[in-house]
């Protein structure tokens, strides 16, 4: 469909989302999708990792991410869209970029309400069957569903369609209201943790770094502590629905990471104080608890807090479920935004009386039960999401740097300093992260994106079909092909998660950054050149206003 008809089609009266989220309800957006149930296993599985170096991996992995975000707030306030990390990449670089990075982001997104619903079962599993202890191929052990928790999880996901269908401006209420639980929580077990039991020896008996620094960034990427800071990005899918994007998209993506950094790393802190010698007896590697479905529980226990074990359980529900709620959100946005850039079927970008895109939702919640089948627990889905997410966040640096050449002159009411400094560090993060997963996760991803170039294939066949004009700009987005290649390359040479072990820590970080800078170079000399993006711009500053009078009208 061309600009003109989507334009004309919205005047004759097509809802659109409404603007209901405030200054603490996008902020709480954030927090609420960052501060799910990765902190519940997190500090554990950072620990077997890291050891007590694992303080270090929770703060390198809050900077890495800070750069990304940071990248991402200017990008925000310039133009608040709804799914705004899809419609970036079309105003930069294209149909055939924002086509590539809007898949991997829904395959990214569409993935956590599921796993919040495990994280939530699993910790369940104290109370009812919901499931039970598998030792994989690899020798791990994971918690896979029942057929009593698969019942429980088609419910769960039910239930937050239902939720959204509500409205945002309900969602927003409800989601505030679980935030403030969600945070005291978490402060809760911090103080009760230092105050009842602290060994300051269990930093050094072992070893602080008993891993080296490899064991610190593998930790960032496999230990759930990147996949803990996903979250800051709802911010920006949900900017086209905050009533003043210019104060409050900054503040959300910003203020949530450093909250949400300082809280994690306190949290660490406790964790490792609070173990007995004896746990780590036997090395960090090998640290457990009888009910080891529940870390962070167990240590309540074995501290005679039965009361904040307890509390735990529950918040073990309460948090990943608030999560998948918000997630059910955002995907649904990110499919909005592709049929808005002509890349997906249209119903998908159409709303409901409400204002609620429901066709994009409900797809979410189909293919979201579709995937508890091939990954029926927690740990078997954390390390693809993180992966995955991450790299749909490689374009965001890219996006800043073209824009910043493309459009100098644009109103920017949040200016990152430092010229492309922040952007390349950002970049360089993000592969780092990818590359740090493995192997054996990073095929996985691969194969995903696989098929959506094959998804890609039958779009534009669709396109010719219908004599539409649709424009792909294959130049200016062909820095995606060698991108994905060499990652792909690079992470199957690592000794990462079942690589050839030809690249080592040492050797990657040079690798990496010289591989960095060149994708980065080539992305910012194909962009889209001024006119085309000034076009682009001009499209969706239609599409805000016909939102606005609608939106006026409905008031």
């Amino acid at each position: 469909m061309s600009a003109e008809a989507q334009v004309r089609e919205q005047a004759e009266g097509a809802p659109e989302l409404r603007r209901h989220v405030g200054r603490i309800g996008l902020l709480f957006a954030s927090v609420g999708s960052i501060i799910g149930s990765g902190w519940l296993f997190g500090a554990m599985n950072a620990s077997q990792a890291a050891g007590p170096a694992s303080v270090i991996s929770w703060a390198l992995g809050g900077v890495m991410i800070l750069l990304i975000g940071l990248c991402y707030a200017e990008l925000g306030t310039m133009f608040p869209l709804s799914g705004g990390v899809v419609r970036f990449p079309h105003i930069a670089f294209g149909s055939f970029a924002s086509f590539v990075t809007g898949w991997i982001t829904w395959v990214a997104c569409m993935s956590v309400a599921p796993i919040e619903v495990e994280g939530a079962l699993q910790y369940a599993t104290k109370y009812a069957p919901f499931t039970e202890k598998h030792t994989v191929a690899d020798g791990s052990t994971v918690h896979t569903l029942t057929g009593l928790g698969l019942t429980f999880a088609v419910v769960a996901m039910a239930v937050f369609v239902v939720i959204n269908y509500v409205g945002i401006k309900w969602f927003a209420r409800v989601n505030n209201a679980l935030v403030w639980w969600k945070l005291a929580i978490i402060l809760v077990v911090i103080v009760s943790f230092l105050f009842t039991q602290f060994h300051g020896e269990n930093f050094t008996s072992q070893g602080f770094k008993p891993a080296g620094w490899h064991g610190v960034f593998t930790a960032i990427a496999t230990s759930g502590i990147v996949f803990s800071y996903l979250g800051f990005r709802q911010g920006i899918e949900l900017a086209g629905e905050t009533d003043n994007p210019r104060r409050n998209v900054p503040l959300a993506v910003i203020g949530s990471v450093l909250l949400t950094a300082l809280i994690y790393v306190l949290l660490q802190v406790a964790f490792i104080g609070a173990l007995a010698p004896d746990n780590i007896a036997k090395g960090w590697a090998n640290v457990n608890f009888t009910d080891d479905f529940g870390p962070l529980a167990a240590v309540a226990s074995i501290l005679g807090l039965s009361w904040l074990a307890v509390l735990l359980y529950i918040d073990a529900v309460v948090s990943p479920a608030d999560t998948g709620l918000i997630y059910i959100t955002v995907t649904s946005r990110i499919s909005y935004a592709m049929a808005k850039n002509g890349n997906a079927p249209e119903a998908l970008g159409r709303t409901s009386s409400r204002g609620v895109p429901l066709v994009s939702m409900l797809l979410s919640f189909v293919v979201g039960l579709v995937l508890f089948l091939p990954f029926p627990s927690w740990q078997q889905l954390v390390g693809f999401i993180t992966s995955a997410t991450v790299l749909s966040f490689g374009s965001g640096p890219l996006v800043l740097a073209a824009m910043r050449r493309q459009i100098p002159d644009q109103e920017r009411p949040f200016r990152l300093p430092g010229g492309h400094v922040i952007p390349f560090l950002g970049f360089w993060s993000s592969n780092m992260i990818v590359y740090w997963t493995g192997w054996q996760t990073n095929l996985k991803l691969f194969l995903a994106v696989l098929i959506g170039f094959g998804l890609l294939a039958v779009t534009n066949l669709v396109h010719r079909g219908r004599g539409d004009s649709h424009r792909w700009d294959w130049k200016a987005g062909s820095w995606y092909v060698p991108w994905l290649l060499g990652l792909a390359l690079f992470s199957w040479m690592s000794d990462y998660g079942g690589g050839k072990g030809w690249l080592h820590f040492g050797s990657a970080l040079p690798v990496m950054l010289a591989f960095s800078a060149a994708i980065y170079a080539l992305a910012y000399s194909v962009r889209l050149d001024t006119p085309t993006v000034e076009g682009y711009i001009e499209e969706s500053r239609r599409e805000a206003e016909i939102e606005e009078k609608q939106l006026s009208g409905a008031h």
